[in-house]
């Protein structure tokens, strides 16, 4: 290790020996994979071990999110979630430490067993939709301000937004018109369905679940707020890798509405837009399918 690098993870030591009241000294810390936002290590004293999460500085407010994400599903009783042990700054990174779980995909098991959990979760409830702040989905800024309209939710504090700044990201005009017509008609795919809010996990994709070692279902890197409970499904679907007994479960718990299908892409568009705005172009095409088979539906 550099100077440098020991200075910092003998800080972040430092900080996690207050946070739990025991001595911490690492022998090792090892890169761990699996992220590309921000980098993530195990830290170990031949008896305790954390996952520690670190980035710039200006990571700090989605570490934070992140923490207050994990504490509120954490709090519901009814899905595992990694424990938060600390955050904080050292002189040039900002990290997040929890505590480290070894774990497996996901089998039909234990997804059953995180489907009906998961309809558990949603089950807890708010009077308008939204969240008590600001947080972010992957790297993006998401605004949370709260309202009583769901149709207006989604497409002023989501759909839009990601709008917005693909037109700064490279987005072409007349996609970006077509866009935000789905914005504005976005009414018509709720004509018969009124959700309520339900406390979603946000970004829930398979690379966000998984089993402990004792086949315990595990959910994490959540983007917390109360919305339409088909979004986290919805999100589910979008990259595969959940087991079919995953929604199995989740629907004999609480059926989905019949017209789930329909809104589907919409809900989906929002993550494939925020893909694209992060990561590049090669999320576009889909982005365009995905509006021109919304703009269909809603002429209809």
């Amino acid at each position: 290790m550099t100077p440098a690098f020991d200075a910092e993870f003998s800080a972040i030591a430092a900080t996690i020996a207050e946070s739990t009241h025991t001595a911490f000294a690492p022998r090792s810390i090892s890169p761990v994979g699996g992220g590309s936002i921000h980098r993530a290590w195990l830290l170990a004293d031949g008896s305790k071990r954390y996952f520690v999460k670190t980035g710039a500085l200006a990571a700090s407010p989605l570490f934070v999110a992140e923490a207050k994400g994990l504490r509120a599903l954490s709090a519901l009783g009814v899905v595992r979630t990694p424990t938060f042990i600390a955050l904080g700054e050292t002189g040039s990174q900002a990290f997040l430490v929890l505590e480290y779980l070894e774990l497996a995909a996901l089998d039909q098991k234990s997804g059953a067993v995180l489907g009906e959990a998961l309809a558990k979760v949603h089950r807890a409830s708010s009077e308008s939709f939204g969240w008590r702040e600001d947080n972010f989905i992957g790297a993006t800024p998401q605004q949370n301000a709260s309202h009583a309209s769901w149709p207006y939710f989604f497409g002023e504090r989501r759909l839009r937004p990601q709008l917005e700044l693909a037109l700064t990201t490279g987005m072409d005009r007349t996609l970006l018109e077509k866009g935000r017509a789905v914005v504005e008609r976005i009414g018509g795919l709720f004509l018969d369905y009124c959700p309520r809010p339900s406390l979603l996990h946000g970004d829930l994709w398979s690379g966000n679940a998984a089993q402990s070692t004792h086949g315990t279902p595990v959910i994490y890197d959540p983007a917390c707020y109360y919305g339409d409970r088909e979004t986290d499904i919805a999100m589910s679907e979008l990259f595969g890798g959940f087991p079919t007994r995953f929604y199995a479960a989740y629907r004999a718990a609480w059926p989905l509405d019949t017209g789930y299908e329909t809104r589907k892409p919409l809900y989906n568009l929002y993550h494939v837009l925020n893909h694209y705005n992060l990561f590049g172009s090669a999320y576009l095409g889909q982005a365009q399918r995905m509006i021109e088979r919304l703009l269909v539906e809603l002429k209809r």
